[in-house]
């Protein structure tokens, strides 16, 4: 982590936040059970910095961004932004803190309204909340095409006109309208093609040194993370397993989940990736409706032992800015 973001504050604080979903059975619809989709997830966001979070598919990340900007409402725990309890205020006092954070949705051709043009597209949050730029709204809008790369005259077009990572920029430049501070980008770049994410990501960045934005980079992309972010937090099955500075995330990976992912990722060099030792784990993802007693991750963990199965772990810090949850780290 560089020099200046060691010294920032949080921007954004999560203390064990918890949402469950409720399972209905039966003619009446009884609550028989809970999904849990978050478990007891707490870190922060410095300001100014760009948190990678990562994990397999259905682990709980797009659930987690929704909540820390509460599009759900947590079960437990509480959300701080810039020092406020999110969750003590009401509709109204929701609605102002909600102009500072803003998401870029991961689907660029659902995230749009196919019956509004871009520009009422990216004039309907001024009018959500009452703002008036200068100079008027239709310049606003084309200064903010512009800024993401695409022409002034497009906010006379509609959705379908535009490719995939046009649509993207768009969606970018609508979270930008109301000069937030905090973004969460819910996997920007996963249905973009490949030479699309990178243009997408450089943008992304631009943006963040321009406007001094801080960022929840939401991915299951593990080489695009280790170039966009400054720390990552790897999730599995609704929790936080390990949180670290991004480099050393890369070198000395600890948990054994962590271990795993990042044996997957191809290296380009043939010699290099001859060489190198792939981490298969055995069965699928537990049911987050009834979790595995103990360690979640014992069910696939290729170095388990007999405390894993009873046991539940702490995220607990094991070096500077290096937290992990796994029992193994206490031998």
């Amino acid at each position: 982590m560089n020099t200046a973001l060691a010294s920032a504050e949080p921007l954004v604080s999560v203390e064990s936040l918890k949402l469950y979903f409720p399972i209905h059975a039966g003619v009446f619809r009884r609550v028989v059970g809970h999904v849990r989709a978050v478990d007891e997830v707490s870190f922060s966001i410095l300001r100014g910095e760009t948190l990678g979070l990562v994990g397999e598919s259905g682990c709980g990340k797009t659930t987690l961004g929704r909540a820390i900007l509460y599009l759900y409402r947590p079960t437990a725990g509480r959300v701080e932004f810039e020092g406020q309890d999110l969750g003590s205020l009401g509709p109204e006092g929701l609605r102002r803190a909600r102009r500072q954070m803003q998401v870029v949705f991961q689907d660029p051709f659902s995230s749009l309204n196919p019956r509004m043009t871009i520009g009422a597209t990216l004039s309907e949050p001024l009018e959500v909340h009452g703002i008036h730029p200068d100079g008027g709204v239709r310049p606003f809008v084309a200064r903010l095409l512009e800024r993401v790369g695409l022409k002034a005259s497009f906010a006379d077009r509609y959705p379908h006109e535009f490719s995939g990572g046009q649509r993207q920029r768009i969606g970018i430049a609508r979270a930008l309208s109301l000069t937030p501070s905090f973004i969460v980008a819910d996997e920007p770049i996963t249905s973009l093609d490949v030479s699309i994410q990178a243009q997408v990501v450089n943008l992304l960045q631009d943006l963040q040194a321009e406007f001094g934005l801080t960022y929840l980079f939401i991915t299951h992309d593990l080489s695009m993370v280790r170039h966009i972010c400054d720390r990552v937090a790897v999730m599995y099955l609704g929790r936080v397993v390990e949180m670290a500075p991004v480099e050393e995330m890369y070198t000395r990976p600890l948990h054994p989940y962590t271990q795993a992912l990042l044996s997957a990722i191809p290296v380009p060099d043939p010699a290099v990736e001859a060489r190198r030792r792939r981490i298969i784990l055995t069965g699928d993802v537990p049911n987050p409706a009834d979790p595995p007693p103990g360690c979640t991750f014992h069910t696939r963990c290729p170095v388990a032992i007999d405390r894993c199965r009873t046991e539940p772990p702490r995220l607990k810090e094991v070096s500077r800015g290096h937290s992990v949850s796994c029992l193994l780290t206490d031998l």
